[in-house]
This record gives structure tokens, C-alpha cells and sequence, in this order.
């Protein structure tokens, strides 16, 4: 099974979500890997964060080429980024890689980068990634102002690709202080007609946010998009 983690935004914390989605999953016995096909920038030290923690989170080894096919140095929209570092990024190589890493692992969650409709060259963007992958679709929200009219643009934008969102998982550690929580969730689900599988609080160092997916319900509704 594969399942593609995408958000309204960028910085929104697809890679937390990602990361405790795969331990969740590990929690209850399942194999897994992460996948980050394009990633945009470099730490000090010269590495990429968001692939660190994604292969960290995961239960089994891959190559790095595979784990990540595209790793570009400048933070920036991919398409700017891969243009300045003469990279032209194809939905193809992307593919060949997921299908190695499916082969590994019971469940591969491919974290998107960006929002759903961030350019990747001048012909390709993440949502035709996404079609290509054909996997349901795991909305990351960040709980703050605006929030729910990007929710439902983007939502909007799943549905208009014939792709399936299985569900969302709000982000409440962007903004603590938001005050609205419960009613921008309930808001948001009766809305996009989709569940919310968590709500990650802001987590101190040492915290995964794993015992806040509601992973039975999420495997469920994998399992009944294969169907």
C-alpha cells in the first residue's frame, strides 16, 4: 500500500505527520518507509532535514536514491531551485523509485513537497505528481487563521485530480494559541467530507506525536481504497 502526505502549504509540518504516521504504523506491527521524492534545501551541515527524520521514522533500509530521487541544495520552490542547479525533475525517475520501495515495505508514505499545486518545472507540478502516484491523499492542516478556506481549496484540487482523500490531520503546535480548535476541525471535516485521523500539539524534543494518529481508522480506510 502507499499513501501520499500532502498539505495547504509549505512549513506547515507534512514532515512531522509523515514521521508519526510511519511510527504509528510501526506501533501496530506494519513495515514501513518513507519517501520524500523532492526536497529543497540544505542544513549547515549540508544534509536534508526532512529526509533525515523520514528515514529515521522508518522500519526498513532503502537506498537514498530512492528514498529521496531529488535533493536540491537551494530552499526554494522546487522549480526555481532545480532550475538553478541545471535539474530538470521527471515524474518518471520518481515513479521507478516508488516502485523499488514498495517492494520493501508493507506501506510507503511519500511526503509531498510544498502545497498540492507547487510547480516542479515548467511542465510538471505536484499535483500531476500526485496523479501519477494514484495513492489516497493525507491532508496535513496547520490550526490558524485562514486555515479552513486553504483547507477546502485544496481539497477542491484533490477531488478536480480524481484522487481520493482518505483523510486530514490538523497541526495545532503551528499556532498554540489559535482559539478555535474544535470548531475549525468539525468545520473542516463536514466540509471536505473527509475524517480527521489527529491533532498534533506542539511537541516538546523526544516527541513523535505517534499516540495522536488514529491509525486503526487510517489502515481502515486504506484498506478500503484498494478495494
Amino acid at each position: 500500500m502507499k499513501l501520499l502526505v500532502s498539505g495547504t502549504d509549505t512549513g506547515i509540518g507534512k514532515t512531522v505527520v509523515t514521521c508519526a504516521l510511519l511510527r504509528a504504523l510501526h506501533a501496530q506491527g506494519v513495515s514501513v518507509l518513507g519517501m520524500k521524492p523532492v526536497v529543497a534545501g540544505i542544513n549547515a551541515l549540508g544534509d536534508w532535514d526532512d529526509v533525515e527524520q523520514i528515514r529515521a521514522a522508518s522500519t526498513v533500509a532503502a537506498a537514498l536514491e530512492d528514498i529521496a530521487p531529488y535533493r536540491l541544495c537551494v530552499a526554494a520552490s522546487p522549480h526555481f531551485a532545480a532550475a538553478e542547479e541545471g535539474v530538470t525533475i521527471q515524474k518518471e525517475v520518481i515513479l521507478s523509485a516508488l516502485d523499488r520501495l514498495e517492494r520493501l515495505a508493507e506501506i510507503v508514505v511519500i511526503e509531498g513537497v510544498g502545497g498540492f499545486r507547487v510547480p516542479l518545472s515548467g511542465r510538471l507540478d505536484s499535483a500531476d505528481l500526485a496523479q501519477a502516484i494514484a495513492a489516497p491523499l493525507l491532508l496535513v492542516v496547520p490550526l490558524r487563521l485562514g486555515c479552513i478556506n486553504h483547507a477546502l481549496l485544496t481539497a477542491e484540487a484533490v477531488a478536480v485530480r480524481g484522487l481520493a482523500l482518505v483523510g486530514w490531520v490538523a497541526n495545532a503546535g503551528i499556532d498554540p494559541d489559535y482559539p478555535r480548535v474544535s470548531e475549525t476541525i468539525e468545520t473542516i471535516s463536514v466540509k471536505i467530507r473527509a475524517p480527521c485521523f489527529g491533532v498534533l500539539p506542539k511537541l516538546a524534543p523526544g516527541q513523535s506525536g505517534a499516540d495522536r494518529i488514529a491509525v486503526d481508522r487510517l489502515l481502515a480506510g486504506l484498506r478500503a481504497h484498494q478495494r
